[in-house]
């Protein structure tokens, strides 16, 4: 609830939408990216459901916080992972920053930075974290490869 005014009517009402179910969740989101045609997709929390939700779609994702210097270290290599993977239809490598946006999904825990998870298109609900590997392009692209439903290239040798 975030009324303008606060009296006892702003809040009769506000609680008979709620039994209603007529309201809807605040979720904190930056603002939808106008351009997000690059290889790697920018998530935020209004576009968290349609980008790694999408039952169309394997879904990279990584939750980052600017501040943090694993992140910032990360970043040319996610970029690189990006443009690897860009011309495959049915996989998605995105980011999202988890210090301004809701995750709006609770199988997707973030408790560090950075938190990276892989949601196949068929298995939205139980996404694999990726944990153990360093964080390269080589063990990054072995765990897509690993988990991805369906990749139209060939697998390159490693």
């Amino acid at each position: 609830m975030e009324p303008e005014e606060f009296d006892s009517d702003v809040l009769r009402q506000f609680v008979l939408a709620f039994k209603k179910g007529k309201l809807k969740p605040i979720v904190k989101s930056q603002p939808v990216p106008k351009n997000n045609k690059g290889p790697v997709k920018v998530v935020v929390g209004k576009t968290f459901d349609t980008i790694v939700l999408d039952p169309k779609n394997d879904v990279l994702i990584e939750f980052y916080a600017p501040w943090c210097g694993h992140c910032k270290k990360l970043e040319p290599v996610y970029n690189e992972l990006g443009k690897k993977y860009k011309n495959e239809k049915n996989l998605i490598i995105a980011k999202m920053d988890a210090t301004a946006n809701d995750v709006t999904n609770d199988h997707y825990k973030v408790e560090g930075f950075p938190t990276i998870y892989f949601a196949p298109k068929d298995k939205k609900n139980n996404p694999i974290k990726f944990e153990g590997g360093d964080r390269d392009l080589e063990h990054l692209s072995k765990f897509i490869e690993e988990h991805a439903t369906k990749l139209s290239r060939t697998k390159e040798e490693l």
